[in-house]
Parts: C-alpha cells; sequence; structure tokens
C-alpha cells in the first residue's frame, strides 16, 4: 500500500491540494494501491479560500514506496509564509533520507527548501516567485517556466493546476503511462498548459487534440509501448489504412508518427529507469527495445 499524505498549512490553495489528491484518488479508483491522508500542525486548517478542513496531527508510518505532497499556500512573498515546526521539517528530511519521494506544488517548495531537500536539485515554483526562491536557496537550481522537474526523487511544481501534472508524472513513471492517460481521461484533462515544455509528459504533451481515432491509436501505444505493435495491426485495430493512420496522427500529435510516438513513451520511461539506477541496457530492455544502441541513439538526440 502507498500512502500519500498532504502536508497542510495554513492558507493552503484548495486546488494545490484537491487536484493532485483528486489524481492518486482516481487512480485508487482504477486498482492502485493508494490511501490518502493528511497532516496539519494544528487541527484545523484555514484554506486561501476560506474553507476549513481538518487534519491529522500526527505522521503515519512511511516507507519508500510513499509519497509526502506540501500544496502551496497564499502569501505576498515565500518570505511571508507560514510557520512550519521543526517536527514536520524532520519528518520531510527523514521521508527523503530513507528512500521515499517528496513533492511540492507552487509555494509548497519553500517547505522543501526549509527542509534542505532543495539544496544540489533543480526544483521550480510558481513564475511569481521563482527568482524569490532561487535567493533564498542559492544552493539549489531554479528552473524556470516548466510545468514540474524531478530530481533525485524530489518533485517539484510551478503551481495551482500544475500539481495535477505533477501527479499525473508520477502516476506514470510508476505505473506505465497507460494507467496515467486512464486517470487523465476520467478527469478530462487531456489538454496541458505549456505542452511544449521537454518536461512534459509525453502521455499528456500529445492528447490535446479532439481525433477519436488518435486517441485509440495512442490507449493501445500507450499501454503496449515496451512491446511490438506494428503499424499494419495498430491500423487494423483502430478501424483505418497504415496511411490514414499515419496522416491523422501526424496531424493531430504537430508532427509525429506512431513509432516515434511509441520511441517517446519508450524514452521516458527508460530515463526513469536510469534515474532510479538501472543501466542504459538493462533500461533499454525492460522498455522494449532490443538493441541498446538505439536508446543511446535517442538519449543523444533528446534537447
Amino acid at each position: 500500500m502507498s500512502h500519500i499524505v498532504f502536508l497542510l498549512l495554513p492558507g493552503v490553495h484548495l486546488l494545490d491540494l484537491a487536484g493532485p489528491a483528486q489524481v492518486f484518488s482516481t487512480a485508487s479508483d482504477f486498482g492502485q494501491p493508494y490511501t490518502l491522508g493528511y497532516v496539519a500542525e494544528q487541527p484545523q486548517v484555514r484554506t486561501a479560500q476560506g474553507l476549513p478542513l481538518l487534519a491529522g496531527l500526527d505522521w503515519p508510518e512511511l516507507g519508500p514506496e510513499d509519497l509526502i505532497v506540501v500544496p502551496g499556500w497564499r502569501a505576498r512573498t515565500l518570505a511571508d509564509s507560514p510557520d512550519l515546526g521543526a517536527d514536520s521539517l524532520k519528518a520531510l528530511r527523514d521521508h527523503h533520507a530513507g528512500g521515499g519521494t517528496v513533492a511540492s506544488v507552487c509555494a509548497g517548495a519553500e517547505a522543501l527548501g526549509r527542509a534542505g531537500l532543495l539544496d544540489g536539485r533543480r526544483c521550480t515554483t510558481h513564475h511569481d516567485v521563482q527568482d524569490e526562491l532561487a535567493r533564498r536557496y542559492p544552493r539549489a537550481t531554479v528552473v524556470r517556466d516548466v510545468l514540474y522537474t524531478a530530481d533525485d526523487r524530489v518533485v517539484t511544481s510551478a503551481g495551482i493546476a500544475s500539481g495535477i501534472d505533477l501527479a499525473l508524472h508520477l502516476v506514470a513513471t510508476r505505473h506505465g503511462p497507460a494507467v496515467a492517460a486512464q486517470v487523465a481521461r476520467d478527469m478530462v484533462v487531456y489538454a496541458r498548459r505549456n505542452g511544449h515544455e521537454p518536461q512534459a509528459s509525453a502521455m499528456l504533451r500529445y492528447r490535446s487534440h479532439l481525433d477519436d481515432t488518435v486517441h485509440q491509436a495512442q490507449d493501445l501505444l500507450d499501454a503496449r509501448f515496451d512491446r511490438p505493435l506494428p503499424l499494419s495491426a495498430l491500423a487494423a485495430t483502430v478501424g483505418v489504412s497504415e496511411r490514414t493512420l499515419t496522416r491523422l496522427f501526424t496531424r493531430a500529435t504537430g508532427g509525429l508518427t506512431p513509432l516515434r510516438y511509441q520511441q517517446t513513451l519508450r524514452l521516458e520511461r527508460a530515463e526513469h529507469l536510469i534515474s532510479h539506477g538501472a543501466t542504459v541496457d538493462a533500461a533499454a530492455r525492460a522498455v522494449g527495445f532490443e538493441d541498446p544502441r538505439m536508446l543511446r541513439r535517442l538519449r543523444a538526440r533528446r534537447p
């Protein structure tokens, strides 16, 4: 069982919390082993939108497969952020040190910075406070104008609705793009803001179209990206000719053929495996490349 624990601070933004919570809750509805919990330093937390929330005071026992998410809050500057006690900061540090993942939405990056988890890592936050985050934590590398970053189990997002993108990214890396696509489809969030950014998941980046035939083909590729799926079989399954599918697919995705889309899915999954310690050869085999040299070539071409 994977626990998803949200650390709530006074003034928390509802969507910073509700967006990721909805993603993991929906994933649970589809059979993924998630339980959601909410922790704060006081039993009731008032949100930025005025709705009071109840939260627990005690942290559950967490393991490496669990996740802590710090949603953002309303504050004029990061320096004006609410206080965070020593026990909460220790919980963040200890969870990461034990192999777990920590994530933030918007100003929640400030909490990770106070815990020392941004030092030496890439991170992001809302564009209004990116410069301040860089000044407050000079050992961090603040990446500007992206929706989210992931660096050594520290995942940060830009804010508000980008928390949904962050959560879908985590679902995709844990369970594969097909599961994340299923969750996204149920939440009706195919469209992806700033989809041209290189850190945007391919599962979302190339889904902001209305072509049902291409969506069907993408569903198949998402589910079987690590197995051979000839164009002829793909076209037959969705009921069009190979030439028609290639034309529709290229137009809907802005230039990708079905093969290039599959390679993109494989590359993203391989990069995740490599970042978690897999060798290039092992990652190549895991995502379906018969020859590891293909993965090396694709990685070399990546901007």
